[in-house]
């Protein structure tokens, strides 16, 4: 009679825990979408709405058009790359990753923190094409690579825009830390990887043991565990795919500095160097990264751009400007996103269900 009273609420906890634990990532979330678009408001405000509508003018719907086609090469870019990064006999091609990969994108940009969820609608796209199992390990196998290479990519950015610029001593001190922080963490990965150890799993395991997040590691552990046998083999089955996998990823962040250079070269009255559209995109990925919480990046990409542009004196508002320009095309293709997941009859709910499913969580 006992163990029937106390069996209800022991299994109520995990429930609660995790109800209280989703409500206090909404409140961060409104929290921090509320200061996004606060400092949006500011900026707009100090740059002037009309000086805004003038660079937006420039840019024109032909030249919008070519910013929308730059950003579904990127796009497509890293479809190809996801799709070397399958495991034979299975196979996908460009036409089922590249609308996988903006329903992800759709569901990154739209949702705080969806970056959590992106890999796994990523999957659920391609479900009817690959096992589920396989196109989650491809996702990740693929952002491994994607990692690396922007972890270098800001860091050269940064690294060259420390010794090129003069900044206060606290912004050189937090770049500088995250330098090496980018660093270190490459190489764990790195050696993780070459050395095949399994120290997410052992982790996992470890902590499963002490009895923290019994729900969620009771069937996570063995898929993190499965996760890594399946990137361990593809490293040992297809190490000719490195190099391209990894210079797919550099074209992805090359055409992202060719859209900033773009952009400036039409709403600046003189022609930027590529230097300048490189220290801009590689301080975007910064804080793409760091403010993944807010939807859209409301008001810190416009802050961010507009603190690089300052410090490069190329021309006062033309951040903002270009950083909204950017968000137009990032909700154009959301909006694609969104058809998409209408026109395959797909669900946040489902999407969630799957990974509660596949992770227990």
């Amino acid at each position: 009679m006992n163990s029937e009273v106390t069996t209800p609420n022991q299994d109520s906890r995990p429930k609660l825990s995790k109800k209280k634990s989703v409500k206090r990532l909404k409140t961060l979330g409104l929290i921090f979408t509320v200061f996004g678009i606060s400092l949006f408001a500011y900026f707009v405000y100090s740059v002037g709405l009309n000086s805004i509508l003038d660079g937006i003018a420039k840019i024109g719907f032909g030249g919008f058009a070519i910013i929308l086609l730059i950003y579904l090469t990127r796009l497509t870019v890293r479809a190809t790359a996801w799709r070397l990064s399958v495991h034979e006999p299975n196979n996908l091609s460009v036409k089922d990753t590249l609308p996988a990969v903006i329903i992800g994108e759709a569901l990154s940009s739209m949702i705080p923190l969806g970056i959590l969820v992106s890999g796994t609608a990523k999957a659920v796209a391609v479900r009817k094409k690959v096992p589920l199992v396989v196109g989650l390990s491809s996702v990740a196998t693929e952002n491994l690579f994607y990692s690396l290479i922007t972890g270098l990519f800001i860091s050269i950015g940064a690294f060259a825009f420390l010794r090129n610029f003069e900044l206060e001593s606290s912004w050189i001190y937090l770049i500088d830390f995250i330098i090496g922080f980018i660093f270190f963490c490459i190489a764990v990965g790195a050696f993780i990887v070459v050395r095949q150890w399994t120290w997410l799993s052992d982790i996992c395991d470890w902590i499963y043991e002490k009895g923290v997040l019994p729900k969620i590691l009771e069937k996570g552990r063995f898929q993190v565990r499965l996760f890594e046998n399946l990137i361990f083999s593809f490293y040992r089955k297809y190490p000719k795919r490195f190099f391209p996998l990894c210079f797919l990823q550099v074209l992805f962040h090359s055409l992202g500095i060719l859209e900033v250079w773009f952009i400036i070269s039409r709403i600046s009255e003189s022609l930027p160097a590529f230097s300048t559209a490189f220290f801009l995109e590689s301080m975007s990925r910064l804080v793409t990264i760091v403010f993944k919480l807010i939807p859209f990046l409301v008001g810190v990409d416009e802050a961010g751009a507009e603190l690089i542009v300052e410090t490069l004196a190329v021309g006062t508002g033309i951040g903002v400007t270009m950083a909204i320009i950017r968000k137009g095309r990032t909700i154009f293709f959301a909006g694609v996103g969104v058809l998409l997941i209408v026109k395959r009859g797909l669900t946040f709910k489902e999407i969630r269900e799957i990974s509660k499913e596949e992770y227990g969580h």
